[in-house]
């Protein structure tokens, strides 16, 4: 790779996420973390990749398994973490969880828990973008379970019809919780789904961050430059079981260990290193600079206070405070 600040952020941004994710498995373990948890192990190439194409003031709506998009979208680790952690100062004040991480300041939408759930939304926000005459696009990421929903095919249809600015972001890992891709869609190329709708798609490799990073972009530009919604699926893989709770008995770990082999931070870095983009000296000091972040993280977390009984209705409306 002949960019070596990209380089640089590419590999520091799948990093970071690798090393939270593997510090939330820890700290869910010993009960620091609780409720749900749905790791991005293996899939940071598709987050890192597609999130470095987005402008500042562009939405992000995503799904549960959406730690690496909050992080890399610029969401303070310390502020997930403490989310995580239940503590009020995390970034929605603890009420949300793992699932639904926010920030309006980041124009970070979730963190939604239903499948398909942040496609209808993704759309609304496109909407009220295009009313306004502001020239900038949501993305929108989801699974391939998602396109299993009607919301789906809803959102697909009217980004289409009214020529809205929706980067469609699918993280296809071939498992809907534990459905295998095969057994529950006859058609498993799912980007001839989205061209129903005549949106123009892509298909990559999403263990190739350098692949995704040129998709998304290469969506990126469509949106902007020629209007209305644009679909990439993202061919990825996670490497742990769908949740914390998942005893994981729908797949073959012969089948997890061939994916592995094709570990987008191991395939990344070696790649710099062997071209001579990146140093071996460049990779220790982002794992460095990664590990202390997460050091912080956890302590901001640790030291984090939790909510007052006396607030626990605040925000909360009743039908008759609503009227």
């Amino acid at each position: 790779m002949s960019d070596t600040k990209l380089a640089h952020e590419l590999l520091s941004d799948m990093i970071r996420v690798r090393r939270m994710e593997e510090k939330c498995a820890e700290l869910y373990s010993a009960g620091k973390i609780r409720g749900f948890l749905h790791l991005y192990v293996g899939e940071e190439a598709v987050a890192a990749g597609s999130l470095r194409a987005l402008a500042d003031d562009d939405a992000v709506v995503a799904t549960y398994r959406e730690h690496a998009h909050a992080l890399l979208r610029g969401i303070p680790m310390a502020s997930i973490m403490a989310e995580m952690f239940g503590k009020q100062e995390g970034c929605s004040r603890g009420r949300g969880g793992s699932m639904h991480l926010f920030n309006a300041s980041k124009r970070f939408y979730g963190g939604n828990a239903i499948v398909a759930g942040g496609l209808p939304l993704a759309v609304g926000i496109a909407l009220g973008d295009a009313m306004m005459h502001q020239k900038r696009l949501t993305a929108c990421y989801f699974g391939d379970g998602a396109v299993a929903e009607g919301a789906f095919h809803e959102s697909l249809n009217m980004a289409a019809l009214w020529h809205l600015p929706v980067l469609f972001c699918c993280e296809n890992n071939l498992y809907a919780m534990g459905t295998a891709l095969d057994r529950a869609q006859s058609q498993t190329d799912l980007t001839v789904k989205a061209a129903a709708y005549r949106v123009p798609t892509l298909a990559v490799d999403g263990m190739d961050v350098e692949a995704c990073h040129t998709a998304a972009q290469q969506g990126v530009d469509h949106v902007r430059d020629t209007g209305g919604p644009f679909f990439i699926e993202f061919r990825t893989y996670r490497f742990r079981a769908h949740s914390m709770f998942d005893p994981e008995l729908y797949r073959d770990k012969s089948e997890v260990q061939r994916w592995r082999k094709r570990d987008p931070i191991q395939v990344f870095s070696e790649k710099c290193l062997a071209d001579g983009t990146l140093s071996k000296v460049d990779v220790r000091g982002i794992e460095e600079s990664a590990a202390a972040e997460i050091d912080d993280a956890v302590a901001f977390a640790e030291a984090g206070t939790w909510e007052d009984v006396e607030d626990l209705e605040r925000d909360v409306l009743t039908p008759e405070a609503a009227q």
